[in-house]
């Protein structure tokens, strides 16, 4: 069995290990910028990829759960996403062109096999297009929680409105201004009880003081206001992203939770009942997989040791 490799394992001091694994860095580089990214890699055996859901606090840190209750079973990567967590956050024009090509050369990068990846929130998007590929560098596909667009671009305002909200939120004055407002420990906490966590008594001052350190890091706002305004969708359309199901080109397994958004839960239910896809429903909404890591895991274990008896057989 061959495992995961990485270019460096990342010494310096000022990084830490928020999961419990090896730190290590891959060394990556956009339109002749270097970029860091920081991952970590916890246990042994077969490896699994662990992707954080896309948001103003996207961070490694949400899957530490999940990843620690996985790590007996499997050899488990988790990134930050680039502009996010610990990785680099330079000042790019962060679109949805720069997270497919960084995914795609991150996992031919660390993986020398296909593997099984679990992708949180907009992430499905980007895994379920590679998924077409062929040879798919997937071998069974966990999507929790998956959305394509982000609710503030549901109000049919113009695409062009959004644009002009990025470039004012990269100025140096009025954009850093704008960028405070939307991340105070007030707006934070309201948009988690109201859509990231199911239960509003787990949203705790210690989980937003938390969330609130990682939104001063030099740089966070840049990807942040892209996500935030629809930067990061994967596709345009609903049915562009449907079309990822139909046929369903590996293994798939859905997780839906039960406080979810309506809006969302309701495309999340069309894949479920419209295509080969499974599904498995638990408490949540869209950080299910933050707020509930161990019932998550007990409900994507039984898919994911048969994937294990399939590559392992006696």
């Amino acid at each position: 069995m061959q495992h995961p490799t990485s270019t460096a394992i990342h010494d310096s001091s000022t990084d830490r290990s928020v999961l419990g694994g090896v730190v290590r860095t891959y060394q990556w580089n956009w339109k002749n910028k270097d970029v860091t990214v920081v991952y970590e890699v916890l246990g042994e055996g077969s490896p699994l990829l662990l992707l954080p859901a896309f948001s103003s606090v996207s961070s490694r840190e949400e899957m530490r759960g999940v990843a620690q209750l996985l790590a007996p079973y499997f050899q488990v990567v988790v990134p930050d996403w680039i502009g996010f967590g610990e990785s680099s956050r330079l000042p790019f024009q962060y679109d949805s062109k720069i997270y497919h090509k960084f995914l795609n050369n991150f996992v031919s990068r660390v993986f020398s096999e296909p593997v099984v990846v679990i992708a949180a929130g907009h992430t499905a998007g980007y895994v379920m297009q590679m998924a077409s590929r062929d040879p798919a560098p997937w071998s069974w596909v966990v999507l929790v929680a998956p959305t394509w667009r982000r609710s503030v671009t549901d109000h049919g305002r113009s695409p062009k409105l959004y644009s002009f909200i990025r470039a004012i939120v990269r100025t140096p004055i009025l954009g850093q201004f704008l960028y405070f407002l939307n991340t105070t420990r007030l707006f934070l906490g309201w948009m988690y009880r109201r859509h990231v966590y199911g239960d509003r008594r787990n949203v705790t001052r210690d989980l937003i003081r938390q969330k609130w350190k990682s939104t001063q890091k030099r740089g966070a706002r840049f990807a942040s206001v892209a996500f935030v305004t629809g930067g990061l969708d994967p596709v345009r359309k609903r049915a562009e992203f449907f079309d990822y199901f139909q046929p369903l080109p590996v293994p798939t397994l859905m997780v839906i939770g039960e406080e979810t958004p309506p809006k969302s839960r309701e495309e999340m239910e069309v894949v479920a009942h419209f295509s080969q896809v499974q599904s498995f429903r638990m408490p949540g909404a869209l950080g299910l997989h933050e707020e509930y890591p161990e019932h998550l895991v007990a409900g994507i274990l039984p898919f994911l040791k048969k994937y294990l008896s399939l590559s392992n057989p006696l």
